[in-house]
């Protein structure tokens, strides 16, 4: 999800992505602990998109406030 993306979206629709996001990547998790990813860099583009959506929500937050 690029920035500008996230950055259109509410804040409210920030977080559930996140958790939809997150539960994601814990399922990612376990399917490569148990051997059945072959696609690695799919953890890293989670994380990284969790890390942008995560700064852009706490910059909506500090802005509102």
């Amino acid at each position: 999800m690029k920035s500008k993306e996230v950055r259109e979206l509410s804040t409210a629709e920030i977080e559930s992505r996140l958790r939809e996001t997150r539960e994601a990547l814990v399922q990612l998790r376990m399917r490569k602990h148990t051997g059945q990813i072959e696609k690695t860099h799919e953890l890293h583009e989670l994380r990284k998109d969790i890390a942008r959506m995560e700064t852009i929500l706490k910059e909506k937050q500090t802005a509102a406030a």
